[in-house]
């Protein structure tokens, strides 16, 4: 939380349980088949635009995916966290899985768009076993003195983020690059200091 107070950004490695690290990954690889191609943009200005980004996205639903409720156990943990100790409102989430395929890309963006800001932490957990350099696919974070530095996708690592504020890119993947993605969500309300 310190860290994520401070530097907008955390990174966690062996975030996950082995047991729920490989029921997650379990879960993609099946899901795999029925994943979409991603789309930029919300509501009627969705589309899909390979320039930007090329990677193909599984929505996840706490309802219809009741078999990962290990899951959703967790992120209702780390909800409490941020709202216990950063004084956060959050009240949501959205969640997908992100298959990258070779030559798949995100150019650099926020996590926010601009009619719709109640996302608040990004949330990033690699599926990515035997990950090597020169497989592609690490998120490059940009600081503000837009220097950046990447973040290796290995299994297991946790990326945390503020939404609206830490800009960043996925670069071009050379192998399959898979990855938990999400947005701890709020309704519009006071939200204390650690935004601030």
């Amino acid at each position: 939380m310190d860290d994520i107070s401070d530097k907008d950004y955390v990174i966690i490695d062996h975030f996950l349980r082995d047991d729920l690290y490989a029921e997650i990954r379990s879960f993609f690889l099946d899901k795999l088949p029925v994943f979409k191609e991603a789309s930029i943009g919300t509501d009627m200005d969705k589309h899909i635009d390979n320039n930007v980004r090329g990677d193909f996205t599984y929505w996840l639903d706490r309802k219809r995916d009741a078999n990962i409720q290990e899951l959703w156990n967790l992120v209702d943990e780390v909800i409490h966290m941020f709202n216990r100790y950063c004084f956060l409102s959050l009240s949501g989430y959205e969640f997908h899985l992100a298959h990258y395929p070779s030559g798949g890309h995100y150019d650099k963006h926020l996590d926010q768009f601009e009619n719709r800001n109640n996302r608040m932490i990004s949330v990033v957990i690699y599926l990515n076993e035997g990950w090597q350099k020169g497989d592609g696919g690490e998120l490059e974070i940009f600081e503000n003195d837009n220097e950046s530095f990447l973040v290796e996708p290995i299994a297991g690592r946790c990326v945390m983020f503020k939404s609206a504020k830490v800009p960043h890119a996925v670069l071009e993947a050379h192998k399959s690059r898979f990855s938990l993605t999400g947005w701890l969500l709020y309704q519009p309300s006071a939200l204390g200091q650690f935004f601030g």
